[in-house]
C-alpha cells in the first residue's frame, strides 16, 4: 500500500487541467481541480491538499495574490505551492518565489518534469508522504506491512480504525470534524451517520491506549478529533 498525496490544480485552461490530471493520476496522485482563486480557497477549506499547482494568470484573483493569501492563513501557510506559468522572466520567477511559492515551472513543460518537481517538493515539505512508514509521538504505521505499533507494542486494528489512524498520522496536529472524517475515511458517496465516527474513535482509543498510556486521540470540544501531541 502506498500513500496517495492529494494535489489541487488551480488552472482555468481546461485542456491543461485535463493533461495535468491524467499524468498525476497515472503516477498515483489524487487530484482536485479549481478554475479560479475563489474556487481554490473554497476547495482548500473543505479538503486541505498536500500540494497546490497554481497558475499565475487566473481570472478575478491572480495566482500570486492567491499564493499570498494562502501564506497568510494559519491553516494554509504550510501547503506546498508550485506556480505554473508562461511568464519565464527571471524577475517573474523571483517575484513568485518571494511571494511564498516552493517552486516555479515555466510553460511549456514536459509532464515528466512536472511530476518530478511535485515529488521533490513533497519530499522536502511532507517527508511522510514519500515514506512507507508514518510516525508520530511513539506511534508507527508501516503501510506496506499494514502494521501499527505504539511504543514498540503491536496494535491490532480493524480496517476502519486503521484508515482513521492513517488519516490522523498523515495530518498530525490538525483537528478534523466528524463530517471531514466521514468524507476522508468512508468517502463522500457513502451514507453513514455521524455517530459512527464516535464509535470507531472509541475502538481506536481502546486499541491504542493500554497499560496506562496517555490518550493518543484528542477530543476538541465543538470541533472534532486530532492526534495528541505527546
Amino acid at each position: 500500500m502506498t500513500l496517495k498525496p492529494n494535489i489541487l490544480i488551480v488552472e482555468d485552461e481546461a485542456a491543461l487541467t485535463a493533461m495535468l490530471r491524467y499524468n498525476l493520476e497515472r503516477e498515483g496522485f489524487r487530484v482536485a481541480e479549481a478554475n479560479d482563486g475563489e474556487e481554490a480557497m473554497l476547495s482548500v477549506s473543505e479538503n486541505k491538499p498536500d500540494l497546490i499547482l497554481l497558475d499565475w494568470m487566473l481570472p478575478h484573483l491572480s495566482g500570486i495574490d492567491l499564493c499570498r493569501q494562502l501564506r497568510r492563513g494559519a491553516g494554509t501557510r504550510d501547503i506546498p505551492i508550485i506556480i505554473v506559468t508562461a511568464r519565464g522572466e527571471e524577475s517573474d520567477k523571483i517575484r513568485g518565489l518571494n511571494t511564498g511559492a516552493d517552486d516555479y515551472v515555466t510553460k511549456p513543460f514536459s509532464p515528466q518534469e512536472l511530476v518530478a518537481r511535485v515529488r521533490a517538493v513533497l519530499r522536502r515539505a511532507r517527508p511522510a508522504l514519500s515514506d512507507a512508514t508514518l510516525r508520530h509521538a511513539g506511534l508507527t504505521m508501516d503501510l506496506a506491512a499494514h502494521r501499527v505499533r505504539r511504543n514498540g507494542r503491536d496494535v491490532h486494528l480493524g480496517p476502519t480504525e486503521f484508515r482513521l489512524l492513517r488519516h490522523f498520522l498523515e495530518h498530525p496536529g490538525r483537528v478534523f470534524s466528524r463530517e471531514q472524517l466521514l468524507d476522508a475515511v468512508w468517502g463522500r458517496d457513502v451514507e453513514v451517520e455521524l455517530r459512527t465516527v464516535d464509535v470507531h474513535i472509541r475502538r481506536l482509543r481502546q486499541a491504542l491506549n493500554v497499560n496506562g498510556e496517555g490518550d493518543a486521540i484528542r477530543t476538541v470540544r465543538s470541533a472534532g478529533y486530532a492526534l495528541s501531541e505527546e
